[in-house]
C-alpha cells in the first residue's frame, strides 16, 4: 500500500526592519527611529519568523542592501517582501548609518524578486521623494513597476516629525496602531495596504494639524499592491 505525505504550502512574509538613532556622524543623531524598528518588528513577530533587524551601526548601507537582496531572493510567487525603514531621508533617498541610499538602489533589487508583493514604509524627511527617482541616466523611472508600493511619512518637501510624548514617529505609531487593527475598516480581521494607508493618513494629519510643520503621508507605486494584506489577524 502507498503512503503519501500531503504538504501544505503557505505563503511567506519576509520583513527587514530598520532603524537608525546613532549615525556615523554624531551631529545627526536622531532619538526614536531605532524604537520605531523594534516596534514594528514586534508587531510583525505576530504574523512572521522571518524577521530581520538592523539598527544604527549595524544599519549601514552595505548591510541594508545585502539583507535586502537575500529576503528578495528567497521569496518566491506569492510570498511578500516588507521593508521598513526609520531614520533621516532626502530628496531621492534615505540614510544609513554611514552613507545615503537612493530609492533606486531599493527598486533595483526589490524588482528583481519573484515575490508577488513588496511593500515598503518609509518614516524619514522627504519621504515623498520616491515619486520622483530617476536612474542612471537622468531618465525619470517611478516605482510603476515590479509590484513594488512604497508608504511615505510625508511629501517630498516636507519633515517627518518625531513626537517624544509617544516615543515614536507620528507615522510610525499611526502605522503601529493601524497594523494591531485600527486599519480593519471592514472587520474581516486583514489589514490591506491600501486600508492601513488611510488610517494612517487620517491618523497623522489629525495629530500633526495643529502643528507649525503638518504631515502628509503618500503611497506611490504599483496599485495593484494596494489591495495586498499587510497582516491577517484571523
Amino acid at each position: 500500500m502507498a503512503c503519501f505525505v500531503v504538504i501544505s504550502l503557505q505563503a511567506r512574509t519576509f520583513v527587514l526592519s530598520v532603524g537608525v538613532s546613532s549615525y556615523e556622524d554624531s551631529d545627526h543623531n536622531l532619538t526614536q527611529t531605532t524604537k520605531d524598528a523594534k516596534q514594528f518588528k514586534a508587531v510583525m513577530g505576530n504574523h512572521t519568523k522571518d524577521i530581520t533587524i538592523l539598527t544604527s551601526k549595524y544599519a549601514n548601507k552595505e548591510n541594508i542592501l545585502e539583507k535586502l537582496r537575500a529576503l528578495s531572493n528567497r521569496a518566491q510567487k506569492g510570498d511578500k517582501i516588507i521593508l521598513f525603514f526609520s531614520g533621516h531621508g532626502y530628496p531621492g533617498g534615505i540614510v544609513a548609518y554611514d552613507k545615503r541610499l537612493t530609492y533606486q538602489e531599493i527598486n533595483d533589487i526589490l524588482s528583481k524578486s519573484s515575490a508577488s508583493a513588496k511593500i515598503c514604509f518609509v518614516d524619514a524627511c522627504h519621504a515623498g521623494s520616491v515619486e520622483d527617482v530617476k536612474d542612471n541616466i537622468g531618465k525619470y523611472k517611478a516605482p510603476t513597476a515590479g509590484n513594488i508600493i512604497y508608504m511615505m511619512s510625508s511629501r517630498a518637501d516636507e519633515y517627518s516629525i518625531e513626537n517624544p510624548w509617544i516615543g515614536h514617529g507620528f507615522f510610525t505609531q499611526a502605522l503601529l496602531k493601524g497594523i494591531r487593527g485600527k486599519a480593519d475598516a471592514n472587520n474581516d480581521k486583514k489589514i490591506t495596504v491600501s486600508e492601513l494607508f488611510n488610517y494612517v493618513y487620517n491618523d497623522v494629519q489629525h495629530a500633526t494639524s495643529n502643528m507649525n510643520a503638518s504631515q502628509h503621508p503618500q503611497l506611490i507605486g504599483v496599485k495593484e499592491v494596494a489591495d495586498a494584506i499587510v497582516v491577517d489577524w484571523n
